[in-house]
């Protein structure tokens, strides 16, 4: 089985500078003088370990350096590379990896990023080779993604072994990155990727709010004004549900964004990490949240802000879910999810949860990690 493995390493690192994702060098370039650090290197090592088992049974193609060779070392593979890559790694050099990997025939490509890689792998390979995103950039709304870095492992481990019970065309979205900075969501479908079948592995696509809802959303968020806020520090997520928490407040929301009230104020505006964790380090601080619809993430899906430093300072206790009965019907029985990073911090926050669905009205649903 030959496998071909795509590594953007800058995908993700500007999630918790709340930069809404990585594709503006000159925002990169301040995210890293900020101390932002790589976040695809470790996730792509993180699903590859799964695979040294199977090293024998597999033939691995990378691309040098950073952006596949090192990390399948450091998971114990030895990879064939091929290609070459800029000092500072482009757009190009993805879509250069992704059409490497495609001419020289792998039965699988990995590759670790975000919307913006899916997008390159797309334009350079189209349908050519089956592909599995292992989920590493800010926003991953495409449903070309497993749902967390070991799942794409434990897929790609299957597919090895000849267990996959078959393959279905996935919708790879994005959203301008610029335009979203400036206050518009510009959500696109750009086309299909073939991803391997397996509902329990791999994300579906985002979807959006209906206009029936907005009612829905209305009850939930006089509930929260009525019942829940007081007068506590409050970080409150990225949502079209969230947003009528603020709104019935009299607040602006951040489009996509982390902002923090208190007593019924806006705090701060579009916070980051380390505001977050000033914030909370200010006092007792509670968290409300909505999971993204049709995927059901709470955490690791454009709120990388609300990152494990920030989500242990809280505790599991002070954390609010928010979402309409619509959206969890949505889900069909599936939990929702959290990808912070951090696994033993996802596997305490799985377990049961109480999700505010109405005004007065609340159901229990499962997290799993």
């Amino acid at each position: 089985m030959l496998l071909g493995l795509v590594v953007n390493p800058i995908a993700g690192m500007g999630g918790r500078f709340a930069l809404k994702g990585s594709d503006d060098p000159e925002l990169l370039a301040a995210a890293r003088e900020r101390g932002a650090s790589p976040v695809a290197p470790q996730r792509a090592v993180e699903a590859l370990r799964l695979l040294a088992p199977a090293r024998e049974r597999l033939e691995l193609l990378a691309y040098p350096g950073e952006m596949g060779e090192a990390e399948a070392r450091a998971a114990g593979l030895e990879p064939a590379v091929v290609g070459s890559i800029h000092a500072v790694t482009t757009p190009a050099d993805t879509r250069a990896a992704a059409r490497a990997m495609a001419e020289r025939g792998v039965d699988l490509l990995l590759f670790a990023g975000g919307d913006g890689t899916a997008v390159d792998v797309l334009e350079s390979i189209g349908d050519r080779v089956p592909v599995l995103g292992v989920p590493a950039g800010v926003k991953m709304h495409s449903a070309v993604f497993a749902v967390n870095p070991k799942s794409a492992g434990e897929l790609a481990l299957r597919f090895v072994d000849g267990a996959v019970r078959g393959f279905r065309e996935a919708e790879v979205m994005d959203v301008d990155e610029a335009l979203l900075r400036a206050g518009s969501v510009s959500a696109r479908l750009h086309g299909y990727l073939t991803v391997p079948v397996e509902p329990r592995l791999v994300q579906g696509a985002k979807t959006r709010t209906l206009a029936g809802e907005l009612a829905a959303q209305e009850g939930i968020a006089n509930h929260l004004v009525d019942h829940v806020l007081g007068d506590r520090t409050w970080f409150v997520g990225p949502g079209t549900t969230t947003r009528a928490v603020l709104h019935a407040l009299g607040l602006e929301k951040t489009l996509l964004g982390v902002d923090v009230i208190r007593d019924g104020r806006m705090v701060v505006a579009d916070a980051d990490e380390q505001m977050l964790l000033a914030a909370g380090a200010a006092g007792e601080a509670g968290i409300v949240v909505t999971p993204v619809g049709g995927q059901g993430f709470l955490f690791g899906r454009g709120n990388q802000q609300l990152s494990a430093p920030v989500l242990e300072r809280v505790g599991r206790d002070r954390i609010v879910v928010i979402a309409t009965e619509v959206k969890i019907a949505a889900l069909g029985g599936a939990p929702l999810r959290v990808d912070t990073g951090d696994p033993a911090l996802d596997e305490s926050l799985s377990g049961y949860v109480r999700v505010i669905v109405a005004h007065n009205r609340e159901i229990v649903y499962r997290i799993a990690p």
